[in-house]
């Protein structure tokens, strides 16, 4: 008998709590939230952590827009990770790996990483003109000297002028790229990554199209960055 009593008292405290957690206004498990370090599908990682700079379809933000072929031929997959772990000092890009103090762990990374190149690369868009180097270091290292902001003054004229004004100040089809405010939260790579890739989210052409049937070589894109970087 005192078995049973006691059977019947555990199964009605199991019946309490089974209660108690279907208690009015208490969630279900589906509409918990969910912990940020728990989050492994792209659109939500993307969402919480990209898309209030570099736009909800990854354009059209205030940072590089990452739904652009030529960036991701650009920039390959350390270059981009190495920027979501550390993120870009004196620039508004924090650093997201929990390493550097951010709230992302290496596999979420991982999947930002893939997940941006899977969907938003193209690489038949930057066929048949070879890519100038990525950084104005790896620029150098293959013979090319130091930008020079006088020589850029020239390269300016030739290829920017017609959208950004004469003194960059800003023109018909392109705002101030020498604004002191601009150039205060953007880096000397985010200049040359911008001169490059273009903004193809605001009518902005990549590095071959500023001037018809005629690239911007390589030595002319650093100095053309070099003048750009001496109004600061």
């Amino acid at each position: 008998m005192r078995a049973a009593a006691l059977a019947g008292l555990a199964l009605l405290g199991a019946a309490a709590l089974a209660a108690c957690d279907s208690l009015p206004g208490r969630p279900s498990p589906e509409d918990r939230p969910v912990v940020p370090t728990e989050v492994r599908e792209f659109p939500r990682l993307y969402a919480d952590t990209c898309s209030g700079c570099h736009g909800a379809d990854g354009t059209l933000g205030a940072g590089t827009p990452l739904r652009n072929p030529v960036y991701l031929a650009l920039a390959d997959d350390q270059t981009i990770k190495a920027a979501i772990v550390r993120g870009i000092p004196g620039t508004a890009m924090p650093a997201f790996a929990a390493s550097e103090g951010g709230m992302l762990a290496d596999d979420q990374i991982d999947i930002l990483v893939a997940e941006i190149r899977k969907r938003w690369s193209d690489p038949a868009k930057v066929s048949g003109t070879p890519l100038p180097p990525y950084s104005a270091t790896a620029s150098r290292s293959s013979g090319a000297p130091a930008g020079d902001a006088a020589r850029g003054s020239t390269a300016y004229g030739a290829y920017c002028a017609s959208c950004h004004g004469a003194k960059g100040i800003g023109g018909p089809h392109g705002g101030s790229i020498v604004d002191p405010s601009y150039l205060a939260l953007v880096s000397d790579q985010g200049l040359r990554t911008a001169v490059i890739a273009g903004r193809p989210d605001l009518g902005m052409p990549d590095w071959r199209g500023y001037a018809p049937g005629r690239p911007m070589s390589p030595q002319e894109i650093s100095d053309v960055v070099a003048w750009m970087v001496a109004h600061r």
